[in-house]
This record gives structure tokens, C-alpha cells and sequence, in this order.
């Protein structure tokens, strides 16, 4: 039987955003209530990059790809989980030379971040140097458990190296339970349309065999 990670991170109103900015706080407006009228319901104002979400190319490359060209093909298939908890600054190119990455896989960063429960305007990043090799050897995507995968760069240097290579960007990843090792990945983002990035709910299934895909 495989086991399933829920590797998202849950969206309230008091959850972790990116430098603790209110307004990228989630906001839940109950429009209505059995005071009000026959049935509860809620109004959403969401950041299309609340908690767990996939940039689309448009974040950061002008006139750049939007988030529905990102397919199922990219989201949905084998995925790599590599510890690096004792990277302290940046993931660098050293630091991801002996996980080996392969051309077409879909790494996932286990970094310090997946144990922190607010805000560190120091979180692990992924530097220049490891985002051209990784796009150099022309992996499927990067997951990572930042709210960013990369920090305090002026040029937006690791998320232009990335999505302009077609590399899938997967950032606010939850992996503090998860064993560094193989999973088959399902992510899967709002089914948005015309904008830069969308949020989405990721599993990951160990010792789930998976067959050959045909995506419509």
C-alpha cells in the first residue's frame, strides 16, 4: 500500500507569507450565514502565490508564459526529495553536485525552511549557480520549501535562469516528515487562467507504481 504526503502547507488566515506582508494575507469573508440567509458561505482574497504554488513564466520574464501553460505532463509524475538541511545560506552548485541530478526529474529541496512555522527573511534559497546547473543538465522542475526560490536578488536571477528554460518553479512546500528518497508527485494548481502563478494542493506517493500516462 503506498503512503501519502500531504506535503501543503494550510491556508488561515494567520499563516506564514512572503516578509510578512498583510497584503498577502489570506482573507475569509463570510458573505453569508443562516442570520443572513439559508446557507453559510465564503468569499476568498487570495495572492495567486498564498502557501503552496507553482510560478508561471509571466512572474518573472516579461510578456513571459501564464500559469494554464504549465501541464499536467510537468506535475504529475516522478519526483526526487534531496536533504538539504545542513545547506545554511543558499543551495549552490556544490551543494547539489552529490545528489547527481538527472535531466528530467523533478527535485524537491528539504531544507530548514519545512521546520520553520514563520516568516525568515534569511530562508534557504536556491543561488544563480545551482539554478544554472540545474537548468544546465535540464531537470523537469524545482520544488522548494521557501515562500520563494530565491531571496534578496535584484535581477530575479534563479526564477528567470529557471522558468525561462521551461523548468517548472513549485515553491512553500511542506517536507519536514518526508524521508529524502523517490515519490511519484501530483500537483496541482488552481485551474487559473491569464496570470503569473496559481495555488496548488501537492501529494506525494511512496511505493505507488505508476503506469504510463496519456494527459488530454
Amino acid at each position: 500500500m503506498a503512503k501519502v504526503y500531504d506535503v501543503s502547507m494550510l491556508i488561515h488566515e494567520g499563516m506564514q507569507v512572503y516578509k510578512n506582508k498583510d497584503d498577502k494575507r489570506p482573507k475569509f469573508e463570510t458573505t453569508s450565514d443562516f442570520q443572513t440567509g439559508s446557507a453559510h458561505e465564503t468569499r476568498l482574497h487570495l495572492d495567486a502565490h498564498t502557501g503552496t504554488h507553482i510560478d508561471a513564466e509571466l512572474h518573472m520574464v516579461p510578456g513571459g508564459k501564464t500559469i494554464e501553460a504549465v501541464g499536467l505532463d510537468k506535475l504529475i509524475g516522478p519526483c526526487r526529495v534531496i536533504d538539504l538541511t545542513g545547506v545554511q545560506d543558499g543551495i549552490t552548485r556544490a551543494d547539489l553536485e552529490p545528489h547527481a541530478p538527472k535531466a528530467g526529474e523533478f527535485l524537491l529541496f528539504k531544507t530548514r525552511n519545512s521546520f520553520e512555522e514563520t516568516f525568515n527573511f534569511e530562508f534557504i534559497y536556491l543561488k544563480e549557480d545551482g539554478a544554472r546547473y540545474l537548468a544546465e543538465i535540464g531537470v523537469r522542475g524545482v520544488g522548494t520549501d521557501g515562500l520563494g526560490v530565491e531571496r534578496s536578488q535584484p535581477d530575479h536571477a534563479t526564477h528567470v535562469t529557471l522558468l525561462s528554460q521551461g523548468i517548472v518553479v513549485l515553491e512553500g512546500l511542506r517536507l519536514k516528515d518526508v524521508p529524502a528518497g523517490e515519490y511519484v508527485m501530483v500537483a496541482l494548481p488552481l485551474k487559473l487562467t491569464g496570470i503569473d502563478a496559481a495555488p496548488a494542493r501537492v501529494v506525494l506517493f511512496d511505493g505507488l507504481e505508476l503506469g504510463s500516462l496519456a494527459f488530454a
